[in-house]
């Protein structure tokens, strides 16, 4: 496995080593991608319904409940775990960017990855609540979508306590520095079109370029999720405070590696509630 920790060490014991799985083939890449283009293609022939947040489960035929992120309120908080064992931990804080100060509620997720860990991506701006909210748990891997604080401000906190690895795109390191300086490097360096198996999960890596070059997004299919930063948010493509900054390579970021996902993966986003991939299609000319 690639990042599956035994038990917090004991005091006066060594703490276990991590084993990293050998990076997927080449062969084995492409057996992954025919395997999520099939249920893709059967999506396509499905009613336009198909797209909306409480729908079938993918591949079951069954009706979904309604998504529990699906809500519109921005009060800090923990919501869930879902049937799929994920968890929306939504804290307070305040994003500076080009000189200026916005408040923001930003969410931080948390994947069962097994019985016994998890996966926490984006750590936002309050390290004790997610801990508080994985409790006894083991943390695998503590995941950033880019290095933006509202993805990373409670990453090193969250990591340390954990004895956790940390993972961020090499070209996230210089927003990285600003906020946790140089002393403290993430041990993962994520590539889109890479791949993790952490626990039972296999995490793919998605390049999401556009809000910062190093942005990527997480997709685990056979939860039917991904986890888009502030790439795409309900009804639109995210800013950075009130700015985009690279539009173009962002639309083609969300177009080319989005929502050519099946129709009824749930989008997780940075900010605000759950979406389709089928959902922001139907809104995606409008954004062109």
């Amino acid at each position: 496995m690639f990042w599956k920790r035994k038990s917090k060490k004991q005091e006066g014991q060594e703490a276990p080593d991590s084993a990293a799985e050998p990076a997927a083939t080449d062969e084995e890449t492409e057996a992954a991608a025919t395997a999520a283009e099939e249920p893709a293609a059967a999506e396509e022939s499905a009613p336009e319904e198909a797209g909306d947040a409480a729908d079938e489960k993918p591949g079951t035929g069954e009706e979904s409940a309604p998504d529990i992120f699906a809500d519109e309120g921005e009060e800090p908080g923990v919501t869930g775990p879902d049937p799929e064992g994920i968890t929306r931990v939504r804290t307070a804080g305040v994003f500076e960017f080009d000189d200026e100060k916005y408040e923001v509620v930003s969410n931080t997720w948390i994947v069962d990855a097994d019985d016994e860990g998890v996966v926490v991506i984006d750590p936002g701006h309050d390290a004790e609540a997610v801990l508080e909210a994985v409790g006894e748990r083991d943390i695998y891997l503590v995941a950033c979508t880019n290095a933006y604080s509202p993805h990373i401000e409670a990453a090193v906190k969250v990591a340390e306590e954990a004895e956790a690895p940390v993972a961020l795109h090499a070209r996230e390191m210089r927003l990285w520095r600003r906020l946790h300086g140089a002393e403290y490097r993430p041990e993962v360096e994520v590539e889109g079109g890479g791949s993790m198996t952490v626990g039972d999960l296999q995490i793919d890596i998605l390049a999401l370029p556009g809000t910062s070059p190093g942005t990527v997004g997480y997709y685990i299919s056979q939860l039917g999720v991904v986890f888009s930063g502030d790439t795409l948010r309900k009804g639109e493509p995210g800013m950075v405070g009130n700015t985009y900054i690279d539009y173009t390579t962002q639309l083609a970021s969300i177009g080319e590696s989005l929502l050519t996902l099946p129709p009824a993966t749930r989008v997780l986003p940075d900010r605000g509630p759950a979406t389709t991939s089928g959902a922001e299609s139907k809104n995606f000319d409008e954004w062109v």
